[in-house]
Parts: structure tokens; C-alpha cells; sequence
């Protein structure tokens, strides 16, 4: 059976949509893209809705059947968003039935879904539909202060912490509050993801992960994310 991956958050910055990116390559696993905004996976991936007639999210929500997969060299398959889907992404119930539809049909051992940062209705239909929910947080007091709430809010969803954009010395303090967040919780935190200089402004549409040979500054991030893809494995089993 499929497994969704959904990848949220309760604040935008957070690494969300280069977790996403790379774990649907890592997992060879459709992406399905409910971020609206211009720092999108579907920006990264070279997509551009100002060229296109359709939108195939949206057509694919209107007539019920699940949408056709883009595929692109060293990328993963894709399901585009558009900058309209925010005033009309459907409720959660709807959204999830529609993914569990599409991951029929696709047929894949994994789809990864990434979602507009900060929380919304398709991305809690996202989250519903889940077999794993990962949770990016940098060590930041407003991150983790986000990421308490969301844990609050659903202690019992199969959630996993991810720590993001980790510096080469962190801080000890922000190391226990990740500790704090979890206590009491199932939710289990991953191996923390390194910060790279360069991310950001980075121009290769390729997934990092898929350069062979890796580039000397990204192979602490390649390898944790590896590291991650085998966990959410086996996290899913």
C-alpha cells in the first residue's frame, strides 16, 4: 500500500519545500506540490504556470480523476501548484480523499506532499492523509516555539521531528528544548539536516541528492538525507 509522506510545518522558513524536494527523489516518489507561493517546489523544479494553459492540480481536484505526472531529468515526478489554488484548495476531508485516490492510482511505494507553510486547509488534508508527517525546525526560538504548538495540537499524529538548517555548532539549550517538545510523545526526532551556504540561492533544478559525485560542501547534507529517507522507511513499515 502507498504511503503519503507530508511534509508541514506551522511557520514558513523552515527548510520545508528542500526536505520535500529531496525525499520525493530519495524515495522515487511522486511530489505532490500545495504550496502557492513563489518559493515552491514547482519553482524549484522548473515549472512555470504563466506558460501553461491548465492547471493540473486544480483540473485534477474539478473532474475527479488524478492528475498526469510530471517528469523531468534528476527530478522528482510531479504534481504542479498553482498561485489560484489558494482561494481554491478544497476542505481537509476532500483533499485527503484525493490524495489517497491519486496514491492509488500512481501506485508508487511512496508520495511525498509538500504544503504551504504556516498551515491550510489542504494541508491539513495532507497531514489527515498521512502515514508520516515530517516536521522541519530549525534551532530557532520562533521555530521551536511553532513546532511546540504543533505538537500540542496533535501529539497523537504520526509525526516525526526533523531538525533543519543545523549549524556546525548548535546551540546545547535549543538541543534539550527539541528533547522538551517530544517528552511525553511517541513523535520521534530524526538525525538533524546541516545548514549549507548556498541552498538558497542555488540554481540547478536537479535534486542535490542526485549529483554523482556529491559536491564537497554538500556531502554532510546529502548523507543526512539519506540518513532520513531510510528513517522515514522505516518509520512507515
Amino acid at each position: 500500500m502507498t504511503k503519503i509522506v507530508t511534509v508541514a510545518a506551522r511557520k514558513g522558513g523552515v527548510g520545508k519545500t528542500t526536505l520535500a524536494y529531496e525525499l520525493a527523489w530519495l524515495l522515487n516518489a511522486p511530489l505532490v506540490d500545495l504550496e502557492w507561493d513563489e518559493g515552491s517546489a514547482t519553482r524549484t523544479w522548473g515549472y512555470r504556470h504563466e506558460a501553461r494553459l491548465r492547471a493540473p492540480l486544480l483540473d485534477a481536484l474539478e473532474s475527479g480523476r488524478g492528475p498526469r505526472l510530471l517528469s523531468g531529468y534528476h527530478k522528482p515526478d510531479l504534481v504542479p501548484c498553482h498561485p489560484d489554488f489558494e482561494l481554491n484548495q478544497p476542505e481537509p476531508d476532500a483533499m485527503a480523499d484525493a490524495l489517497l485516490q491519486w496514491a492509488g492510482e500512481w501506485d508508487r511505494d511512496f508520495v511525498v506532499v509538500d504544503t504551504h507553510g504556516g498551515g491550510s486547509a489542504s494541508g491539513d488534508g495532507a497531514i489527515a492523509a498521512a502515514s508520516l508527517v515530517v516536521v522541519p525546525v530549525p534551532l530557532k526560538t520562533k521555530d521551536l516555539n511553532a513546532t511546540e504548538g504543533m505538537v500540542r495540537e496533535m501529539p497523537d499524529y504520526p509525526l516525526v521531528i526533523v531538525p533543519t538548517m543545523i549549524p556546525r555548532v548548535p546551540s546545547a539549550a535549543e538541543i534539550s528544548r527539541v528533547a522538551r517538545i517530544v517528552e511525553g510523545t511517541p513523535i520521534p526526532v530524526a538525525e538533524p539536516v546541516p545548514y549549507v551556504r548556498g541552498i538558497e540561492t542555488r540554481k540547478k533544478r536537479v535534486a542535490i541528492t542526485s549529483d554523482d559525485p556529491t559536491p564537497k560542501a554538500y556531502q554532510g547534507f546529502v548523507a543526512s538525507l539519506h540518513s532520513l529517507a531510510g528513517f522515514v522507511k522505516v518509520q512507515s513499515a
